[in-house]
């Protein structure tokens, strides 16, 4: 089974692409929806958030307060790899679950939408990198216009992670999303054209489990420690 990493930065237009990829009826793994998973009330990845953050960004019904929250961790590095800490193990422990599920049920290929996937270094167990690129001039502009929010706070934001012309010296394929819907549906047809496997590579890949499900057992099952 082929395992094909896909990620961007913010206002990127990644959730795009992705949306375009489960059209297409490729099994999809959703980074951002496992995020938000494992930090349901009552989730250890929630717990831990508490026990550093303080109930203080928690919303009245109990659930986290994501604005409240964004503005700490975009505001302070340090807090912003607390929370990764707080979160990434059982994000990895969910992705290594639908990975075994995708592969026990035959799929050739399945696409594992993280935006953090360079910076976690889960790029090295994928059988090819796709990067989402814009430039940030326009990432600024959409985001500003998608979120509402001042320029100060869309910079610092934007900021926060990996240029995206850092992450596309990790990308075997470049999705340049600059341009309209259709220029970039035409360019993601032609990456997945690509990257799709063929009988006999997927056959070959079945036999054992990826790669990424074997060296990854380790990782997953540390719990964090704050």
């Amino acid at each position: 089974m082929k395992l094909i990493g896909l990620t961007g930065g913010i206002a990127s237009g990644k959730s795009t692409v992705s949306r375009m990829i489960i059209r297409r009826r490729i099994p999809l793994i959703d980074g951002d929806l496992l995020a938000r998973q494992v930090v349901e009330p009552g989730k250890p990845a929630y717990k831990l958030i508490i026990k550093h953050f303080s109930r203080n960004i928690l919303n009245e019904d109990g659930t986290l307060d994501r604005a409240k929250l964004a503005n700490i961790i975009f505001a302070d590095e340090r807090q912003r790899k607390i929370l990764n800490r707080c979160t990434h193990p059982f994000i990895r422990k969910e992705i290594f679950k639908l990975i075994v599920w995708y592969w026990v049920t035959g799929e050739k290929m399945v696409v594992l939408d993280a935006p953090l996937l360079i910076e976690s270094g889960l790029y090295k167990w994928m059988s090819s990198v796709v990067v989402i690129y814009v430039s940030e001039q326009l990432q600024l502009y959409r985001m500003i216009k998608r979120d509402n929010i001042p320029e100060h706070a869309a910079i610092q934001r934007i900021h926060a992670q990996m240029p995206l012309n850092e992450k596309v010296k990790y990308a075997d394929h470049v999705i340049d999303n600059s341009s309209d819907l259709a220029e970039t549906e035409r360019q993601l047809n032609v990456v997945l054209a690509k990257v799709h496997p063929t009988w006999w590579s997927w056959i070959l890949t079945w036999i054992g489990p990826p790669t990424f499900v074997a060296l990854g057992l380790v990782s997953v099952v540390k719990v964090p420690s704050l």
